[in-house]
């Protein structure tokens, strides 16, 4: 029953050990960042949702404007196994790539997102933090998560409890990392090769834990990537529930149109 289970947990553990012994981090570095865009909540704003929420909250109508905005301006997405060859072999990727992540887990993100991606042939990455699945009816459950695989979208851990990573420790790595890792490949059949940091927080000092674990690339937010380790700190944006397309269009050419480690402004164009 659970040997096949051990074979996958095995195989990712031995394959992210071979690509952290092979990467060259400067030509990594000295490659144009890719747009990667960050996805939470998509839902109607509420009265009591505060300005900084609307950060993390999008209304269907803006989701759909963006996807829209997207697909007329000929992205294409991309997954993270292209991402990967593009970033440490320099392979091709289609014209405009973007990568479209999405965390947490919540059911809003298969319901309404998963039926805009279909609509234009795009796919995603979903981050689950696995304590999530099931826990109201605003979660996915298992079935959805299985069905996103399925359909060619990649799922990633995002640990069990949305848990801080700069602070995990002993126990901890097994609980917010392992246990997460196993319940995703049960459910998906696949392993677990990319991690996202809740609230984007990372350290150095933690990184060599997820090689250890055979996670090929991890995910923050807009922080400056490590030079050391940048498969481990790829940035992300968020695109903000209240920004208009053109102002999306905007932060994707500005916030990714830079190579190496400086740290970027916050860029928000006053675009209507």
């Amino acid at each position: 029953m659970f040997k096949p289970l051990f074979t996958l947990v095995t195989f990712g553990f031995l394959c992210g050990i071979a690509a952290a012994q092979s990467v060259n981090n400067e030509a990594i570095m000295a490659r144009k960042q890719v747009p990667i865009l960050c996805y939470h909540q998509i839902r109607n704003w509420r009265a009591s949702d505060r300005q900084q929420d609307k950060d993390y909250i999008m209304p269907p109508a803006t989701f759909k404007a963006h996807m829209k905005m997207l697909a007329d301006s000929g992205y294409h997405t991309i997954l993270p196994d292209q991402l990967y060859d593009y970033l440490t072999k320099g392979a091709e990727l289609p014209s405009k790539p973007i990568l479209l992540t999405f965390d947490d887990t919540d059911g809003d993100q298969y319901h309404e997102a998963r039926p805009e991606l279909m609509k234009y042939g795009f796919k995603g990455v979903y981050f689950i933090t696995t304590t999530n699945i099931l826990k109201n009816y605003h979660y996915m459950d298992f079935k959805q998560i299985k069905q996103l695989s399925d359909e060619g979208n990649v799922i990633g851990n995002h640990t069990f409890t949305h848990s801080n990573f700069k602070k995990l420790s002993g126990k901890a790595w097994e609980i917010e990392i392992d246990k997460p890792n196993e319940k995703l490949e049960k459910i998906t059949g696949k392993p677990v090769k990319y991690f996202a940091f809740p609230f984007g927080l990372w350290n150095s000092q933690n990184l060599p834990e997820l090689h250890k674990r055979g996670f090929m690339a991890a995910f923050q937010l807009s922080e400056p990537r490590d030079a050391n380790d940048p498969l481990m700190t790829i940035r992300r944006i968020l695109d903000c529930g209240y920004w208009s397309a053109a102002t999306l269009d905007y932060n994707i050419k500005h916030d990714f149109g830079k190579v190496g480690a400086k740290k970027p402004g916050k860029v928000i164009a006053q675009v209507k």
